[in-house]
């Protein structure tokens, strides 16, 4: 077997752009020829797959499942929406989270999990990534279980069963029934879908995000030019009404717009004749967060063929 050095591994990462260990065992598997190497990493997908996870991935899908006590969500992004659409994509993504359902939401953890063919995670999505052509990434997961209830699943726009771009965990505690829990759970998922809160109460809200709004309420309210105790009070009530609006169990429930989710959850208890607690809940809207980029097609194909834009 011939002496692999650091040298070459590294040599061979800079023409690839494929990990390391894959670089490793490609030397090795070739007896440490460069270019059979090379090849030996495109036969696999890997200096494929390394090249396209440069790109932006900000589509693809949220998928959700739960199983009585339990559930989880998921998110898998792609570079375009049509790959959303294929077969093999919706295929990982449904299996992913039943994997999440069942060992947690560690993302590592996941990807090193077996799929049903027998390889990981990890390694089906490498191959997804060459086969189907754009870059893909497991970016995020989340279980949520109680001790006794159910977790409730919803898909706002489901682009296939359990997947599509919005996709809401609602997780209640209670001995009530599961025809009560699983309605229940179904209209609070559709008003998190639709009224996007940031944290479950008010003390959860994040206070980096509190103070920012803070600031901008004391700069309109320095703006009316009133007293300092007056421009106090406006700035406590606009923190206030914040605080409100995008805590969950203080938001007025979108379907009658005048009831906290608080009393629709309360009441939901005292109908079924036991309490019902509101433990967590779950909201992935896909791409949030990720910045895309953007490009001017027409200055790309003015550099690819030398010619000035205007010309």
């Amino acid at each position: 077997m011939a002496d692999i050095t650091a040298a070459m591994v590294k040599d061979l990462r800079e023409k690839s752009g494929a990990g390391m260990m894959d670089c490793k065992k490609a030397l090795n598997e070739t007896s440490g020829d460069m270019d059979a190497a090379l090849d030996w990493l495109r036969t696999k997908g890997l200096a494929a797959a390394q090249k396209k996870s440069s790109r932006t991935a900000a589509e693809g899908l949220v998928g959700v499942a739960t199983s009585g006590n339990k559930g989880a969500a998921v998110e898998v992004n792609s570079e375009t929406d049509f790959v959303a659409k294929n077969d093999q994509f919706q295929a990982f993504v449904r299996e992913v989270t039943q994997i999440a359902l069942a060992a947690g939401d560690d993302i590592e953890t996941i990807k090193a999990a077996a799929m049903p063919s027998g390889t990981t995670v990890a390694e089906v999505l490498t191959n997804n990534i060459a086969t189907i052509g754009e870059n893909q990434s497991l970016r995020r997961a989340k279980r949520l279980e109680v001790s006794k209830g159910a977790v409730v699943s919803y898909v706002h726009n489901a682009q296939s069963p359990g997947m599509g771009k919005i996709g809401v965990l609602v997780a209640l505690e209670s001995d009530a029934s599961d025809e009560v829990l699983q309605g229940l759970g179904k209209q609070l998922a559709m008003h998190i879908a639709a009224a996007f809160p940031k944290a479950l109460n008010e003390a959860d809200l994040d206070e980096t995000e509190i103070e920012r709004e803070r600031a901008i309420a004391a700069e309109k309210a320095g703006e009316s030019g009133k007293p300092a105790d007056i421009i106090a009070k406006m700035v406590e009530g606009s923190i206030a009404k914040y605080r409100k609006e995008h805590a969950l169990v203080s938001q007025l429930f979108v379907m009658d717009g005048k009831t906290k989710i608080s009393d629709v959850v309360a009441k939901a208890g005292k109908d079924a004749g036991t309490t019902i607690v509101l433990k967590d809940y779950v909201r992935f809207q896909l791409g949030e967060g990720i910045e895309k980029e953007t490009s001017d097609f027409a200055a790309e194909v003015a550099a690819v063929s030398g010619v000035p834009q205007g010309n």
